[in-house]
């Protein structure tokens, strides 16, 4: 059936379209042998979802029985059950064709059947969320395994396009549609011209696949040119798809196989596209659009060109707008109420002149700024966190003392910006942290190693040896200090144990830790005292892109080629939660600042919000127009800006998930971007060797977010990226690699120098 979202669907069909994420089933319950359509679109056929699907054939019992064989052998007894029953299958078939034994633990046996099951698992370990799994096998293809030169796995996600028509009539049914889009109105003309991309890549995968090598050629240099600009990678990768063979493990085939291409399309557009495929008895396109397309239908005006244009670009299409209607607790946590004493300076500075001061209420206001519960924000409870330490407290004094000298900054009042160039750096720098009291300052380099500097004079120290400790008097006044070993002093450290490329570091708040990301695939947890890694944690398959810690310690998350993002607990050796649903690398991360949520980028263009406690993703957020490499959170929470390979800075409203700006002026990939501490300003670095700065608060104040909008996804986005641009700041020759705001307000920025 075609997956549509409307107000006439009943509520079985909704139960099917409304899984997350849209995963396709390897079906093809529509032949595409030229019959003419039984069911008008938008209506569903008999086949469709809301039926059990047909279990006769004996290609489908097979199936069928290698994927219950597969649950079984895991103990899925539930999923067994509900497979079953979906599938109106008897016991007695099942435990004929399982394994002599008996009926439990089939997979166990020594039979034929075996092989089936593990490729049945590896088919479902790429269709990544679990929870969609018996949605992914309950309608399975009937696919036409060869004589056993390829995986099963990729067979069946393959065997959709086995079923085909008249290989000449593809260009004659595409152009039909060309031309008759290209006719109608100029208001729906931009909404109907979002199938072209998908219908051009199923039809020609359909003819690659099916051995029609020279039809498939000439469709795809006839019209590949009229696909827009922003998938011109994919179009690259696709080009080099020529024979049946290629298709065979190809990872970005099987995303654009197994999900299904969002469209949000108006209620008039789409009643338009209906009634031309039915005219026309198109049924070889409606098979796709059955198959492989998710028809998101819309009451309203339908949306402009600059409207679909600043939405689209991912790989899997727009987000369904149910995506991204859920809760988000995007408010701040309440801080421990704290007492700030009077320093030293303020008690001269009172002294001096002889009256009352008023900076002590000054500095109450600030440490007290967030003890009112907000109502946006999660319980305080609502995780797990680590309870403050002494020297948080102490750390949290300073901050606020801090707080009181920062220069409060504005479209007026520009930052003054202090860049670290890293000389000679050969080894290759691939990443840079600061700590947060800007004392710390790492770099991650291809070579496998991490190094750290201390940009203040004091330097840094090992703790004594263990013999040495017991000597000192653990009562003193000063024993932070003498644990210190003052032999070992040196300004930078070097830190060994990777066999890779390191790709991400991150300070701990309390700045005694330092998580590593490397291409080895593994993450490992240093100690600043010592200098030596504590901790290797183990999970992901494949080179790890970047990690962070969460604002408050002990939990930190991890991204990276395996598409899979993970949460790990400094004391844990196993990840406490994994986030499935990216269909492409993830290549950055980042907590939000209540520590409830995360954020991850992929290369698949899409931005996820995910929720530490329940797991769940909450947002998906697509716009840009290449891989993402930056995000950042506002310091209330509320805004998120992102910066990808496409040179454009986005920023998003989290709470109604939808984007609210786009900020042009960067020639390169974005690698890194900072709001001020106070929110007002945001910076942004790139590899076109500038830093530049926006006006963040114009940005947010300007906002007008109403009902309609967040109901429709309908975004009016304004050219003012001059308007909002404060500042461009060019270097000699070195790509931005990091940016960091001071406690008062400076900002810090490094990179590389490139002669």
């Amino acid at each position: 059936m075609a997956a549509v979202q409307s107000g006439q669907l009943d509520t079985e069909e909704e139960k099917e379209i409304k899984s997350e994420p849209p995963i396709d089933s390897s079906r093809n319950n529509t032949p595409n042998d030229g019959r003419p359509l039984s069911a008008s679109p938008g209506t569903t056929t008999s086949s469709g979802p809301g039926t059990k699907p047909p279990s006769g054939t004996t290609e489908e019992q097979q199936t069928l029985l290698a994927v219950l064989q597969f649950l079984r052998k895991n103990n899925l007894s539930e999923s067994v059950e509900i497979l079953r029953r979906e599938a109106g299958l008897s016991e007695e078939p099942e435990d004929q064709k399982g394994s002599e034994p008996s009926g439990t633990g089939t997979g166990s046996g020594a039979g034929t059947k075996d092989p089936t099951a593990g490729d049945a698992g590896s088919l479902l370990s790429r269709v990544s969320v679990a929870s969609s799994a018996v949605t992914a096998v309950a309608a399975p293809a009937p696919s036409k395994v060869g004589a056993g030169d390829d995986r099963p796995d990729v067979n069946v996600v393959l065997s959709a396009y086995s079923q085909q028509g008249d290989p000449a009539l593809y260009d004659v049914y595409y152009s039909g549609l060309k031309k008759f889009i290209e006719s109608v109105l100029d208001c729906h003309r931009a909404e109907l011209s979002q199938v072209f991309y998908p219908l051009f890549v199923h039809m020609y995968l359909e003819l690659v696949y099916n051995n029609h090598e020279s039809e498939s050629k000439a469709f795809f240099e006839k019209f590949s040119g009229d696909q827009e600009c922003y998938y011109g990678d994919d179009l690259r990768i696709l080009s080099g798809l020529s024979k049946k063979e290629h298709m065979r493990g190809n990872e970005t085939l099987l995303d654009f196989r197994t999900s299904k291409f969002v469209l949000r399309i108006s209620r008039d557009s789409y009643q338009l596209l209906k009634r031309h495929l039915q005219e026309r008895q198109n049924n070889q396109i409606w098979n796709i659009i059955q198959e492989h397309l998710y028809i998101d239908i819309f009451d309203g005006m339908p949306r402009s060109k600059n409207q679909i244009d600043a939405m689209s670009g991912s790989l899997a299409g727009e987000a369904k707008r149910e995506a991204n209607k859920g809760k988000v607790f995007y408010g701040l946590l309440k801080e421990p109420e704290i007492e700030v004493p009077l320093d030293d300076e303020d008690e001269e500075a009172e002294n001096e002149e002889g009256k009352p001061k008023k900076k002590k209420p000054k500095k109450d206001s600030i440490g007290s700024k967030s003890k009112k519960q907000d109502p946006n924000a999660p319980q305080q409870n609502r995780i797990p966190l680590p309870e403050l330490k002494d020297s948080d407290k102490l750390d949290k004094i300073m901050n606020m003392k801090e707080a009181t000298k920062r220069v409060r900054l504005g479209r007026d009042t520009l930052p003054s910006i202090c860049f670290y160039s890293f000389l000679n750096a050969y080894q290759g720098l691939t990443a840079v942290d600061f700590t947060d009291d800007s004392s710390l300052i790492a770099g991650g380099y291809a070579d496998s190693t991490v190094r750290v500097w201390s940009v203040t004079p004091k330097k840094l120290r090992r703790v004594k040896s263990a013999a040495d400790l017991s000597l000192i008097d653990k009562e003193s006044d000063d024993v932070l200090e003498r644990i210190m070993d003052e032999k070992t002093a040196s300004e930078s450290k070097i830190l060994h144990g990777h066999s890779g490329p390191v790709y991400g570091i991150s300070f701990s708040p309390d700045r005694n830790y330092l998580l590593s990301c490397s291409e080895d695939g593994t993450v490992r947890l240093w100690s600043l005292q010592t200098f030596t890694c504590l901790v290797g944690y183990k999970g992901h398959n494949y080179p790890v892109w970047d990690t962070q810690f969460s604002p408050y310690g002990y939990y930190f998350i991890s991204g990276g080629h395996d598409r899979v993002a993970r949460l790990w607990a400094t004391d844990h050796y196993q990840p406490l939660r994994m986030f499935a649903g990216h269909l492409a690398d993830i290549t950055c991360t980042r907590f939000h600042p209540n520590s409830n949520y995360v954020a991850t980028g992929s290369s698949d263009r899409t931005i996820r919000l995910w929720d530490v406690l329940t797991g769940n993703c909450v947002r998906i957020l697509t716009g840009h127009k290449g891989p993402i490499h930056a995000l950042a959170f506002s310091p209330n929470g509320k805004f998120m800006a992102s910066g990808a390979t496409d040179g454009r800075v986005l920023l998003w409203d989290i709470g109604h998930g939808i984007m609210i700006g786009d900020l042009k002026g960067h020639t390169d990939t974005i690698y890194s971007l900072k709001f001020s501490r106070d929110g007002e300003i945001l910076a942004s670095g790139s590899m076109d060797n500038t830093v530049r700065l926006w006006d963040a608060f114009k940005a947010f104040d300007d906002l007008e977010t109403d009902d309609f909008t967040a109901t429709t996804g309908h975004i009016h986005l304004p050219e003012n990226s001059q308007e909002l641009l404060l500042g461009t700041y060019l270097t000699k020759s070195t790509p931005v690699v990091h940016l960091h705001f001071t406690r008062r307000n400076l900002l810090l920025a490094a990179g590389a120098y490139n002669p």
